[in-house]
């Protein structure tokens, strides 16, 4: 299992105090592993609630003849709460490099989408390249410090997990999709196929307290894609960036942009097996292990 930071090895130690005397069976004991689960949750999410909490603030209270052009407060906040990340121990150095590849390939992607005119961000402010304000790249440094913490709270395994060159090839195209559509043939549903294809198999094993859960990959590609949504949403209410169909008044994101969050998701994943490359379940403990761990001890003597 991944090593915890620090931080949440002095909170995990606190919970594990409070958890050993909640109920093994029943009821109870299944509302303590939906607590723990939407706890570990949240705390995976924690880069990207407050970066949401400081757009939506920024739209709500920050004043449009302020000295720092919005655009750049928002830059130097990510920057804070990345800083603060790192100081805190939320995560760890390793993790960092891996975010800061999302931000790298994510920045390239909005140079492009912008310079096409997929979206739009308001002009202003001198933290941009190419008039893409920087905290931009830091919205996917979010997703993947979810995927880094998620991975490593949950201790997450696979089972028939598919092989690195093949997800590789599969992220590459994807991305290369991202970009050359504008140019081509859009790809993208004969990716989606691909990706069903190469990772219907896999099952996704997580640890929560007691229990593991075990569940598709791709569905929970689909659940976080459809996080990330309604996340997208409420940044577009708050005017982070437009689309060109909200720039006359604000509007629902395209349902169809979820294939585009899933297909993320991808490269996502992909990424972060950089840092933590994929791993098998634990074996199941054989009955002669059972039996001997529950037999009182000096049973074998009397």
């Amino acid at each position: 299992m991944q090593k915890p930071t620090r931080l949440e090895r002095r909170i995990d130690d606190a919970a594990k105090r409070t958890l050993r005397r909640t109920p093994r069976t029943g009821w109870r004991a299944g509302l303590v592993e939906a607590a723990v689960f939407l706890a570990k949750q949240a705390w995976a999410c924690v880069f990207g609630a407050l970066l949401l909490t400081v757009i939506v603030a920024a739209r709500v209270w920050y004043p449009d003849d302020a000295l720092i052009a919005r655009n750049d407060a928002l830059t130097i906040a990510a920057v804070l709460i990345q800083a603060g990340m790192i100081a805190g121990g939320l995560e760890t150095r390793r993790e960092l490099w891996v975010i800061v590849l999302f931000h790298l390939t994510g920045t390239a992607m909005e140079v492009f989408k912008t310079g096409v005119g997929s979206w739009m961000y308001d002009s202003g402010g001198v933290l941009h390249i190419a008039g893409v304000p920087l905290f931009s790249g830091f919205m996917y440094a979010a997703v993947g410090s979810y995927m880094v913490r998620v991975y490593r709270l949950f201790d997450i395994r696979f089972t028939r997990y598919p092989s690195v060159w093949a997800t590789g090839v599969l992220a590459a195209a994807i991305y290369a999709n991202f970009f050359l559509h504008h140019f081509w043939w859009d790809a993208r549903w004969m990716l989606l196929l691909g990706v069903v294809a190469v990772w219907a198999p896999t099952m996704m094993h997580a640890r929560v307290w007691r229990s593991r859960m075990r569940l598709p990959l791709l569905a929970a590609f689909a659940g976080v894609s459809a996080v990330i949504y309604v996340a997208e949403n409420v940044g577009t209410w708050a005017g982070a960036w437009l689309y060109p169909n909200q720039v006359d008044g604000w509007e629902p994101v395209s349902v169809s942009k979820l294939s585009s969050w899933f297909l993320l998701m991808i490269i996502s994943v992909v990424l972060v097996t950089i840092v933590y490359p994929p791993r098998r379940p634990h074996p199941a403990p054989s009955r002669t292990a059972v039996r001997a761990r529950a037999r009182p001890a000096g049973g074998a003597a009397s």
